[in-house]
């Protein structure tokens, strides 16, 4: 089912309370989602006491040694004859900002999706028991029901059919994905990543047809890759980094709850991306309790590509907020003027507050 985000929550909160909750989200930009993130990042391996997968072959765990658990985590495997180091670079991306990444190899490089999808699957119990064993740093330090599945070409349809499989998986990224007559009936947040000049999964016949075979009512992005080859989303930095500023945004929304990233997708790193040759999408962030014309106030056009007019009877005075919460001007609309211009603003979503009304106007 589509979840219905809190944002219009978050944004009554910070005008009727402290700026305590405004700054839950100030930092989260799309300028500060680097590569690498905030935090510093170690890793185990089976000689340091982590359990040997009977369904994968050897495993990294990446994890932030300098954040606040409990922690979120993701399951990495590669594509077919390929090793782990092929997206290695994963693992300490997403340990930067505060997401445990387990890298895994596959018991033959000629493992098919399906064998992939029980490896990821086999390599997320790994991490769980990290949770609960006495020696390991990550001790009491997982959330231990917040675990995502990714992988590339083969691993990325694996990841697929492992969130069939298992339904208590919380998010996907597949990376260029491999699947032919693709069966993924789930609920599990999917994002796809696929490249415009793929020769070895051509869009067409794989990511598009994954894309469509995840049912509608599943939350799903799909992100193609101007001029991408297969490897394209093999490292965060693909996309000139929109690659990785996407996918940690994902898992930070769905995997982590944390409502803060659904505006860094919706309204900037999906608003005309120069790095992409396609989008398709199914979720949104809507405003919780608030349905469609449920306003005294009457705006027009919206979406409107300028101004929209307001249909006041008095001197009313009006606050234009983004996303965030954050405030950008405020205004009197009166009997001479009763247009708001949205003209200097990039495209997407914002909010006009006046009296005890909350409008959202989406300029495009």
């Amino acid at each position: 089912m589509k979840q219905i985000y809190f944002i219009a929550l978050f944004f009554f909160a910070t005008i009727l309370l402290p700026s305590k909750i405004l700054a839950q989200c100030e930092d989260i930009t799309v300028e500060n989602i680097t590569n690498p993130g905030p935090y510093e990042v170690a890793t185990l391996t089976e000689a340091d006491g982590i359990r040997n997968g009977p369904d994968y072959l050897s495993a990294t765990i990446y994890y932030p040694t300098n954040a606040t658990p409990p922690f979120a985590s993701i399951a990495i495997v590669p594509g077919f004859t390929a090793l782990p180091s092929s997206v290695q670079e994963w693992g300490p991306f997403y340990a930067s900002h505060g997401i445990v990444a387990i890298i895994i190899g596959t018991n033959s490089v000629f493992d098919l999706p399906e064998a992939r999808a029980m490896a990821l699957i086999d390599a997320l119990e790994t991490v769980r028991q990290e949770n609960f064993r006495n020696t390991s740093p990550l001790e009491d330090k997982l959330d231990i029901d917040k675990f995502a599945v990714s992988g590339w070409s083969m691993g990325g349809g694996g990841s697929q059919r492992a969130a069939v499989i298992d339904s208590t998986i919380k998010g996907v990224v597949a990376l260029c994905p491999w699947l032919p007559n693709p069966s993924l009936n789930h609920e599990s947040p999917v994002l796809i990543f696929s490249g415009q000049n793929d020769s070895t999964a051509p869009p067409a016949e794989h990511a598009d047809l994954h894309y469509n075979a995840t049912p509608n009512s599943t939350d799903k992005l799909l992100f193609e890759v101007a001029n991408g080859n297969h490897s394209v989303a093999n490292t965060p930095n693909g996309g000139n980094g929109v690659v990785g500023k996407i996918a940690l945004s994902w898992l930070k929304l769905y995997v982590d709850e944390d409502d803060c990233y659904c505006p860094l997708l919706t309204d900037f790193l999906l608003v005309d991306p120069p790095a992409a040759s396609k989008v398709l999408s199914s979720f949104e962030c809507e405003l919780l309790g608030l349905p469609e014309n449920s306003f005294a106030t009457i705006v027009y056009p919206n979406p409107t590509k300028n101004s929209v007019n307001v249909n006041i009877q008095n001197p009313t005075q009006y606050t234009v907020y983004n996303t965030l919460g954050q405030k950008l001007f405020s205004g009197i609309l009166h009997q001479n003027e009763k247009q708001i211009d949205f003209s200097n603003f990039n495209k997407g979503v914002y909010y006009v507050r006046m009296e005890n009304e909350t409008l959202k106007i989406i300029r495009n």
